[in-house]
């Protein structure tokens, strides 16, 4: 992973563990990163970045939990997308029924969120960029 694509904000109220957890995910959204690809150790991504190791390493934790990267002690952090595809599934549904909900609070029918499902999905495979910026 080129680190330099990492883009934290030292102003934001967004836990700065949390955005690198974010950005890598967006990586991977976006196919810059892949399955097997491995992560910066936790002493590089920190000093690229100008953080704190300890936080590098609570990011990669909560990747790990996640079931997104695995750690090795001979490679670091590897990224591991299909390790655990059940576990993803329920906690993108506990995530989209709050979400969804909230949605529907404001009058968001459900082909307007399917197209908000699928225009997302679309510019993940259009663009490696992330369209929120």
């Amino acid at each position: 992973m080129q680190i330099e694509l990492l883009e934290i904000d030292f102003n934001s109220e967004e836990a700065i563990y949390m955005q690198l957890r974010n950005q890598i995910i967006l990586g991977i959204a976006t196919s810059r990163l892949q399955d097997g690809d491995t992560l910066p150790s936790v002493r590089q991504m920190a000093e690229c970045i100008g953080i704190n190791m300890h936080t590098v390493n609570k990011a990669y934790a909560v990747l790990r939990k996640e079931g997104i990267v695995s750690i090795d002690r001979r490679k670091g952090a590897v990224i591991c997308i299909d390790s655990n595809k059940l576990l993803a599934l329920e906690e993108m549904r506990r995530n989209l029924y709050i979400i969804l909900a909230k949605g529907r609070c404001h009058n968001i029918s459900r082909q307007e969120g399917h197209q908000l499902l699928d225009e997302i999905y679309d510019m993940w495979e259009q663009s490696p960029e992330d369209p929120l910026e």
